[in-house]
């Protein structure tokens, strides 16, 4: 009677062969795995589109989707059932020993954040690396990736609310941003100089092929794996693997384990994990055929 009735209130017709099928078309086109608790939130998040679009059912709306198999509308349901949770320097403890490790390499330095999200992890990546070095133009490179085009465009703007640096100590505050006057008052801009150590592109991690060509010295791939499956988890990390230069670190997410995915990997820290020896060789060994 209560699902009856949900369902009469509903703006929507939503059966539970439409969310089984959502399931499916996220998982096949992005890796998720959404649990069977997620019901309503895929019935707000993907009803706006259903507004958007005029569409009466989601069923109307999943047939569009498959079959006009428009990029634009897969990337908006993409967006729509992806989780972005964040902030500046979130699970501190792991940018000292970046900082330490960035200090140790040779330089350039290349950092790859895979899950950008709305821009802190990478901006935080950025001012550990000015810390590191004294300056605010480090050798370092900052590949920062997402599957959500709309988190990527708010990262690359770098504009944020006033609320989002309270945390931030007023050095690095002045530092490396700049607050916003007028109309722009309550909101913070992040310096250009800082900007300028970021690249910012769209990723897929299940697509085929990634357009990174050159290893890295720091992957962050930060609460990233816990909205996939074992098998997904396993294909992620191993392709991760060659992109990892012998000495490089992988950042992972307070509640992930990526040990129990990998035999490859080495726990360096909390959460902080570097290649096995024998591993390292491999990786050595790999870049040698590619070069």
């Amino acid at each position: 009677m209560a699902k009856a009735a949900q369902q009469e209130s509903r703006e929507f017709d939503f059966t539970a062969q439409d969310f089984a099928r959502v399931r499916k078309l996220i998982y096949q086109h992005a890796g998720i795995s959404l649990s069977e608790a997620k019901t309503d939130m895929v019935y707000s998040r993907v009803g706006r589109r259903l507004r958007v679009l005029g569409l009466a059912t989601f069923k109307e709306y999943l047939d569009h989707l498959e079959n006009e198999d428009s990029a634009e509308e897969w990337q908006a349901f993409t967006n729509a059932l992806t989780t972005n949770l964040t902030s500046f320097f979130r699970e501190e403890h792991h940018f000292p020993i970046l900082a330490e490790h960035l200090q140790a390499l040779k330089t350039p330095i290349r950092i790859w954040c895979s899950a950008a999200s709305t821009g802190e992890e990478p901006y935080t990546i950025a001012m550990t690396a000015c810390e590191a070095f004294g300056t605010m133009r480090p050798p370092v490179e900052i590949i920062a990736t997402d599957i959500d085009t709309n988190v990527l465009a708010t990262a690359a703007r770098g504009v944020y609310a006033d609320d989002r640096v309270s945390k931030l100590s007023e050095v690095r505050c002045k530092k490396f941003f700049q607050r916003g006057t007028g109309a722009n008052a309550g909101s913070v801009r992040v310096r250009n100089e800082l900007k300028s150590l970021i690249t910012f592109h769209q990723l897929n991690l299940l697509d085929d092929q990634w357009p990174l060509k050159e290893p890295f010295d720091v992957i962050f791939c930060r609460n990233v794996m816990i909205y996939f499956d074992k098998p997904t988890q396993s294909k992620i990390i191993s392709r991760f693997l060659p992109l990892m230069k012998p000495h490089a670190l992988l950042f992972a997410g307070h509640s992930e384990n990526f040990l129990y995915i990998s035999d490859a990997l080495h726990l360096r820290g909390k959460t902080v994990y570097d290649l096995k020896a024998s591993a390292g060789k491999s990786a050595l060994g790999r870049l040698a055929e590619v070069a």
